[in-house]
Protein backbone atom coordinates (compact mmCIF):
# COMPACT_ATOMS: atom_id res chain seq x y z
CA UNK A 1 0.00 0.00 0.00
CA UNK A 2 2.94 2.50 1.03
CA UNK A 3 4.22 1.79 -2.05
CA UNK A 4 0.77 2.48 -4.37
CA UNK A 5 0.79 5.65 -2.18
CA UNK A 6 4.61 6.80 -3.31
CA UNK A 7 3.85 6.16 -6.95
CA UNK A 8 0.77 8.02 -6.81
CA UNK A 9 2.51 10.94 -4.77
CA UNK A 10 4.99 11.28 -7.76
CA UNK A 11 3.04 11.00 -10.48
CA UNK A 12 0.59 13.61 -9.16
CA UNK A 13 3.52 15.79 -8.63
CA UNK A 14 4.62 15.18 -12.15
CA UNK A 15 1.12 15.51 -13.73
CA UNK A 16 0.10 18.80 -11.81
CA UNK A 17 1.24 21.85 -14.94
CA UNK A 18 -0.63 24.81 -14.00
CA UNK A 19 -1.00 27.94 -12.19
CA UNK A 20 -0.37 31.61 -11.88
CA UNK A 21 0.48 35.02 -12.19
CA UNK A 22 0.96 37.15 -8.73
CA UNK A 23 -0.27 40.12 -10.73
CA UNK A 24 -3.04 38.61 -12.40
CA UNK A 25 -5.95 40.82 -12.92
CA UNK A 26 -8.90 38.26 -13.29
CA UNK A 27 -9.25 34.55 -11.86
CA UNK A 28 -7.26 32.26 -14.19
CA UNK A 29 -8.73 28.68 -14.97
CA UNK A 30 -6.46 26.00 -17.13
CA UNK A 31 -6.98 22.40 -18.04
CA UNK A 32 -4.45 19.82 -17.95
CA UNK A 33 -4.86 16.37 -19.11
CA UNK A 34 -1.93 13.41 -19.40
CA UNK A 35 -1.64 9.88 -20.18
CA UNK A 36 0.49 7.99 -19.00
CA UNK A 37 2.34 4.89 -20.58
CA UNK A 38 4.55 1.53 -19.61
CA UNK A 39 6.78 0.23 -22.73
CA UNK A 40 4.24 2.13 -24.69
CA UNK A 41 0.72 0.62 -23.45
CA UNK A 42 -1.07 3.20 -21.42
CA UNK A 43 -2.05 2.18 -18.09
CA UNK A 44 -3.14 5.43 -16.42
CA UNK A 45 -4.73 8.78 -17.64
CA UNK A 46 -5.45 12.04 -15.79
CA UNK A 47 -6.79 15.40 -15.75
CA UNK A 48 -6.20 18.76 -13.77
CA UNK A 49 -8.16 22.02 -13.45
CA UNK A 50 -5.87 24.76 -11.96
CA UNK A 51 -7.76 27.94 -10.19
CA UNK A 52 -5.61 31.19 -9.46
CA UNK A 53 -7.04 34.62 -8.40
CA UNK A 54 -4.19 36.78 -7.67
CA UNK A 55 -1.71 35.53 -4.96
CA UNK A 56 -4.54 32.64 -4.31
CA UNK A 57 -4.29 28.66 -6.29
CA UNK A 58 -6.10 25.68 -5.93
CA UNK A 59 -5.72 22.64 -8.18
CA UNK A 60 -7.97 19.82 -8.14
CA UNK A 61 -7.43 16.92 -10.40
CA UNK A 62 -8.12 12.78 -10.79
CA UNK A 63 -6.35 10.06 -11.92
CA UNK A 64 -7.39 6.25 -12.94
CA UNK A 65 -5.62 3.55 -14.29
CA UNK A 66 -6.36 2.23 -17.81
CA UNK A 67 -8.52 -0.78 -18.70
CA UNK A 68 -5.24 -2.44 -19.46
CA UNK A 69 -3.94 -1.89 -15.97
CA UNK A 70 -6.55 -2.95 -14.39
CA UNK A 71 -6.54 -6.28 -14.81
CA UNK A 72 -3.76 -6.54 -12.38
CA UNK A 73 -5.63 -3.70 -9.83
CA UNK A 74 -8.08 -0.69 -10.30
CA UNK A 75 -7.04 2.24 -9.26
CA UNK A 76 -9.13 5.20 -8.82
CA UNK A 77 -7.58 8.82 -7.30
CA UNK A 78 -8.43 12.40 -6.73
CA UNK A 79 -6.01 15.17 -5.01
CA UNK A 80 -6.79 18.88 -4.15
CA UNK A 81 -4.38 21.49 -3.14
CA UNK A 82 -4.97 25.46 -1.91
CA UNK A 83 -2.40 28.06 -1.24
CA UNK A 84 -0.38 31.17 -2.33
CA UNK A 85 1.96 32.34 -5.40
CA UNK A 86 5.11 33.23 -4.16
CA UNK A 87 7.89 35.15 -5.50
CA UNK A 88 9.70 31.47 -6.13
CA UNK A 89 7.35 28.48 -5.39
CA UNK A 90 3.60 27.59 -4.84
CA UNK A 91 3.29 27.88 -0.87
CA UNK A 92 0.49 25.53 -0.18
CA UNK A 93 -2.00 25.49 2.80
CA UNK A 94 -4.09 22.88 2.45
CA UNK A 95 -3.33 19.18 0.41
CA UNK A 96 -5.46 16.48 0.19
CA UNK A 97 -5.38 13.19 -2.02
CA UNK A 98 -7.41 9.79 -1.52
CA UNK A 99 -7.28 6.81 -3.96
CA UNK A 100 -8.42 3.05 -4.20
CA UNK A 101 -6.80 0.41 -4.98
CA UNK A 102 -8.43 -2.72 -5.34
CA UNK A 103 -10.67 -3.23 -2.15
CA UNK A 104 -8.03 -0.89 -0.15
CA UNK A 105 -9.16 2.73 0.65
CA UNK A 106 -6.78 5.21 1.34
CA UNK A 107 -6.53 9.22 2.46
CA UNK A 108 -3.96 12.00 3.31
CA UNK A 109 -4.49 15.26 4.58
CA UNK A 110 -1.84 17.84 5.47
CA UNK A 111 -2.48 21.36 6.35
CA UNK A 112 0.41 23.61 6.27
CA UNK A 113 1.49 27.20 7.49
CA UNK A 114 3.90 29.26 6.05
CA UNK A 115 5.85 26.17 4.52
CA UNK A 116 5.56 24.22 7.85
CA UNK A 117 3.44 20.89 8.59
CA UNK A 118 1.23 22.14 10.96
CA UNK A 119 -1.27 18.49 11.11
CA UNK A 120 -0.46 15.48 8.84
CA UNK A 121 -3.65 12.72 8.89
CA UNK A 122 -3.72 9.13 7.39
CA UNK A 123 -6.64 6.88 7.04
CA UNK A 124 -6.25 4.27 7.79
CA UNK A 125 -3.17 4.73 9.73
CA UNK A 126 -0.42 2.58 10.16
CA UNK A 127 -1.03 -0.06 13.02
CA UNK A 128 2.61 -0.50 13.94
CA UNK A 129 6.32 0.28 12.19
CA UNK A 130 8.46 -2.21 11.23
CA UNK A 131 11.72 -2.12 12.88
CA UNK A 132 13.57 -0.92 9.61
CA UNK A 133 11.48 2.47 9.91
CA UNK A 134 13.01 5.91 9.79
CA UNK A 135 10.70 8.14 11.90
CA UNK A 136 10.16 11.25 10.78
CA UNK A 137 12.03 14.58 12.04
CA UNK A 138 10.73 17.52 13.84
CA UNK A 139 13.26 19.22 11.25
CA UNK A 140 11.70 17.76 8.28
CA UNK A 141 8.43 18.94 8.53
CA UNK A 142 9.37 22.50 8.03
CA UNK A 143 10.08 24.80 5.02
CA UNK A 144 8.56 21.94 2.79
CA UNK A 145 6.52 21.26 -0.19
CA UNK A 146 3.64 19.33 -1.31
CA UNK A 147 4.04 16.67 -4.08
CA UNK A 148 1.43 18.55 -6.53
CA UNK A 149 2.36 21.85 -6.57
CA UNK A 150 5.66 21.17 -5.60
CA UNK A 151 6.82 21.17 -9.04
CA UNK A 152 5.57 24.59 -10.37
CA UNK A 153 7.45 27.63 -10.74
CA UNK A 154 7.17 30.85 -11.57
CA UNK A 155 9.05 32.14 -14.43
CA UNK A 156 11.76 33.96 -13.18
CA UNK A 157 13.08 31.24 -10.70
CA UNK A 158 15.68 28.54 -11.72
CA UNK A 159 14.01 25.16 -12.88
CA UNK A 160 16.79 23.36 -12.47
CA UNK A 161 19.10 23.04 -10.77
CA UNK A 162 17.27 22.55 -8.00
CA UNK A 163 16.27 20.79 -4.58
CA UNK A 164 13.03 20.12 -3.74
CA UNK A 165 11.69 19.24 -0.01
CA UNK A 166 8.82 17.12 -0.88
CA UNK A 167 6.07 15.98 2.21
CA UNK A 168 3.52 14.02 0.93
CA UNK A 169 1.45 13.04 4.90
CA UNK A 170 3.85 10.30 5.33
CA UNK A 171 7.72 10.59 3.88
CA UNK A 172 9.55 13.47 3.68
CA UNK A 173 12.19 13.18 0.72
CA UNK A 174 14.24 15.54 -1.69
CA UNK A 175 14.11 15.47 -5.54
CA UNK A 176 17.30 16.75 -6.44
CA UNK A 177 16.91 18.72 -10.03
CA UNK A 178 20.19 18.96 -12.70
CA UNK A 179 19.97 20.67 -16.01
CA UNK A 180 20.34 18.23 -19.15
CA UNK A 181 19.51 20.86 -21.72
CA UNK A 182 16.40 22.35 -23.86
CA UNK A 183 14.19 20.29 -26.29
CA UNK A 184 11.20 21.11 -28.27
CA UNK A 185 7.69 19.34 -27.38
CA UNK A 186 4.58 20.31 -28.64
CA UNK A 187 0.74 18.89 -27.93
CA UNK A 188 -2.66 20.35 -28.11
CA UNK A 189 -2.58 24.41 -26.66
CA UNK A 190 1.62 24.20 -26.18
CA UNK A 191 4.33 24.32 -28.93
CA UNK A 192 7.96 25.26 -27.68
CA UNK A 193 10.91 24.29 -25.79
CA UNK A 194 11.23 22.37 -22.67
CA UNK A 195 14.05 22.36 -19.86
CA UNK A 196 14.93 19.14 -19.47
CA UNK A 197 16.08 18.41 -15.33
CA UNK A 198 17.61 14.82 -14.72
CA UNK A 199 15.64 13.74 -11.39
CA UNK A 200 17.23 11.94 -8.15
CA UNK A 201 15.54 11.06 -5.43
CA UNK A 202 16.46 10.99 -1.67
CA UNK A 203 14.75 9.45 1.31
CA UNK A 204 14.79 11.43 3.78
CA UNK A 205 12.54 10.32 7.15
CA UNK A 206 8.92 8.06 7.23
CA UNK A 207 10.15 5.61 5.27
CA UNK A 208 11.32 1.61 5.56
CA UNK A 209 15.28 1.53 5.07
CA UNK A 210 14.99 -2.17 3.77
CA UNK A 211 11.80 -1.10 1.29
CA UNK A 212 12.69 -2.48 -1.54
CA UNK A 213 10.74 0.10 -3.80
CA UNK A 214 13.13 2.91 -1.56
CA UNK A 215 16.07 1.10 -2.84
CA UNK A 216 14.94 1.34 -6.11
CA UNK A 217 14.04 4.93 -5.95
CA UNK A 218 17.25 5.41 -4.74
CA UNK A 219 19.62 4.01 -7.00
CA UNK A 220 17.27 4.30 -9.90
CA UNK A 221 19.09 6.34 -13.21
CA UNK A 222 17.59 8.38 -16.19
CA UNK A 223 14.85 10.33 -14.50
CA UNK A 224 14.04 13.23 -16.66
CA UNK A 225 11.49 15.70 -16.11
CA UNK A 226 10.48 18.42 -18.88
CA UNK A 227 9.34 21.57 -17.89
CA UNK A 228 7.63 24.13 -19.90
CA UNK A 229 6.54 27.72 -19.61
CA UNK A 230 2.46 28.30 -19.86
CA UNK A 231 3.04 31.90 -21.34
CA UNK A 232 -0.30 33.41 -20.51
CA UNK A 233 0.38 32.53 -16.79
CA UNK A 234 3.95 32.98 -16.87
CA UNK A 235 4.90 29.89 -14.87
CA UNK A 236 6.96 26.69 -15.54
CA UNK A 237 5.48 23.29 -14.50
CA UNK A 238 6.28 19.19 -15.89
CA UNK A 239 4.89 18.27 -19.79
CA UNK A 240 6.91 15.55 -20.02
CA UNK A 241 8.44 12.67 -17.25
CA UNK A 242 10.38 9.43 -17.86
CA UNK A 243 10.71 6.70 -15.74
CA UNK A 244 13.03 3.80 -15.37
CA UNK A 245 11.45 0.85 -14.19
CA UNK A 246 12.23 -2.95 -13.83
CA UNK A 247 10.18 -3.56 -16.57
CA UNK A 248 10.51 -0.76 -18.64
CA UNK A 249 10.22 2.82 -18.73
CA UNK A 250 7.00 5.39 -17.16
CA UNK A 251 6.27 7.84 -19.61
CA UNK A 252 4.06 10.94 -18.42
CA UNK A 253 3.15 13.31 -21.35
CA UNK A 254 0.70 16.21 -21.29
CA UNK A 255 -1.85 15.73 -24.13
CA UNK A 256 -3.47 18.66 -23.99
CA UNK A 257 -3.18 22.45 -22.28
CA UNK A 258 -5.98 24.78 -21.96
CA UNK A 259 -8.47 27.09 -20.43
Amino acid sequence: MARVKMFLSGLMAVTALATAQQAAAEPVQVHTDYKVSLVGFPVASAKFVTEVDGKSYKISGDMRSSAFSDLFSRVRGNASVSGTVTADKLQASDFLVSYTSGKKKHRTAVKFVNGDVRSATNEPESKTKADDWVPLLEAHLRAVLDPLSGLLFPAGTAVCPRSLPIFDGESRATLHLTPIGVRPYRTKGFKGDAIVCGVRFEPNSGYRKNSSGIKYLKGIKGMEVWFAKHESLGLYGPVYAKVPTKIGKVIVAATRIGG
